[in-house]
């Protein structure tokens, strides 16, 4: 029996190759219309007999062969994506719905204003809840996704430090924090200095003390930070950061752990960037789509990208009478659909459902980090918060890296976690199991890993040639990333 007969197909063709002449998807009847040419009414440029190479197949092969292809395709409709401070969880299709309802669709941002009140409306809202989950003032809804709001809230702060007579000239970062915060930082045109951690994964105090200065503009912390743990002294920190006059910025990614149970507002947080495509449901990745508003405290507020959505008596308009503004940070107001689904999965969770989701997905890091507990390395083994790391310690004897149990996972049906990263735990296994998963779900990953670990002690070199079962086998990513082939070639 062929490969391509199967259902299961591991080695599809192209669709080129599947071609054979005479071969039809679907036949027109020959034109009964009598007229003139089609060769006399369009000019000889746009004309040709024949399509050079075109596939020529079946209706049922066409199907099939695009099915199976998007069967390749993993997400979170798939199964388990633990990519950690990713937060890739299930999102319910309900929210997918509302934001294809046909007002919401076709509306265009060209609309004036009194014909798009019910879409300035959900924004003025969705505005108003974020404040309240974060504790903040206002919220621009602007940023197009995380870095760019991390973008935004460091300009900010450049504009309100420069409005009291000195930007000043450094930032400081914990070497746990998110790694686009660096590039966030430099871009607006500030050093970067980096915070050490202390022996239990968080911003050590008196080196930040020490750090602090009047040349500092700001810190910005990841809290959870990128291991998973909770900035215990989060409160000691924003007071020796605002003693010196500096600012503290909050990246705000891992928000699906503090949903209703704190709020970076009341920790002495000024900025804060959220991820609307992590926690509020959007499926992400491969570049989009994604949103990253950004809420600051009333001292910030002034300087806000314009417009903000306001309310009057006519109505809600949009106000661009912001004299210290920092202008505009994108095309027209938002990504809005991201915004539409944001707002549904807010009204349909309430207070109550949203404090569920943090409970959920810190009990299900826990989880792991208590089931896989001794059969991997935890360099930080405490109560984590949405997400666990370990690392390849207890391989790296049977010459097994964490690359290997990466590609392994993908055999065993699994995305592969995030790896190498934080860079601070060498050979890191970054695992964020989000509150969507079962317990059944979270045992079969278990029980993958330890597979794996078992393999690594007994056939290791089943994990150095792994995936086996996958289109192609392992890459030379090295050799793609230190020689890329950046102009396709016809052989």
């Amino acid at each position: 029996m062929k490969k391509a007969t199967c259902g299961m197909v591991r080695d599809e063709p192209l669709i080129f190759e599947r071609s054979k002449p005479g071969k039809r998807g679907f036949p027109l009847p020959e034109l009964d219309v009598s007229g003139r040419d089609v060769a006399e009414l369009l000019p000889k440029g746009y004309l040709r007999d024949d399509i050079a190479g075109f596939p020529e197949v079946s209706e049922v092969e066409v199907v099939r062969h695009f099915t199976r292809l998007s069967t390749w395709n993993y997400g979170v409709d798939t199964g388990l994506y633990p990519l950690g401070s990713c937060t890739m969880k299930y999102n319910p299709k309900v929210n997918e719905k509302v934001a294809r309802e046909e007002n919401f669709l076709l509306s265009h941002p060209y609309q004036p204003e009194e014909l798009s009140q019910g879409n300035l409306e959900l924004m003025y809202q969705l505005e108003r809840f974020l404040n309240e989950i974060t504790g903040m003032d206002r919220t621009t809804l602007q940023p197009a996704a995380g870095a760019h709001g991390e973008l935004t809230g460091m300009l900010l702060i450049r504009a309100y430090l420069t409005s009291k007579g000195n930007p000043r000239k450094k930032v400081l970062i914990p070497d746990s924090a998110h790694g686009t915060n660096p590039a966030s930082a430099s871009i607006v045109g500030y050093q970067v200095v980096k915070v050490k951690s202390d022996e239990r994964g968080c911003v050590d105090s008196a080196e930040l003390d020490r750090l602090v200065d009047e040349d500092v503009a700001a810190l910005m912390i990841t809290n959870p930070n990128t291991l998973g743990l909770f900035e215990e002294e989060i409160v000691k920190i924003a007071d020796i950061v605002h003693r010196k006059g500096a600012l503290l910025y909050m990246d705000g990614a891992n928000l699906n752990a503090l949903l209703g149970k704190a709020r970076p507002g009341d920790m002495g947080v000024d900025a804060i960037h959220l991820n609307l495509h992590k926690t509020f449901s959007t499926p992400h990745g491969g570049g989009g789509p994604g949103s990253g508003p950004v809420a600051v405290k009333e001292h910030l507020a002034p300087f806000l990208p314009v417009p903000l959505v306001e309310k009057g008596a006519n109505g809600y308009y949009l106000n661009y009478d912001l004299p210290q503004s920092i202008g505009k940070v994108r095309t027209f107001y938002a990504n809005f659909g991201v915004l539409i689904k944001a707002y549904a999965y807010i009204l349909t969770m309430g207070a109550v459902g949203l404090e569920k989701v943090a409970e959920r997905a810190v009990v299900a890091a826990n989880y792991l980090r208590v089931k896989l507990r001794g059969v991997y390395h935890l360099p930080y083994d405490r109560i984590c918060m949405h997400e666990v790391v370990f690392s390849d310690k207890n391989q790296e004897q049977y010459g097994v890296k964490t690359l290997d149990i990466a590609k392994r996972l993908l055999d065993y049906g699994f995305h592969p976690p995030t790896i190498y990263f934080p860079l601070i735990v060498p050979g890191a296994l970054m695992i964020e199991p989000t509150d969507t998963e079962t317990k059944e779900e979270l045992d079969s990953f278990i029980e993958a890993m330890k597979e794996i670990a078992r393999e690594a002690k007994e056939k290791p070199e089943l994990l150095h040639s792994a995936p086996h079962i996958t289109k192609v086998s392992r890459l030379d990513e090295v050799g793609a990333a230190r020689n890329p082939i950046l102009r396709w070639k016809k052989r």
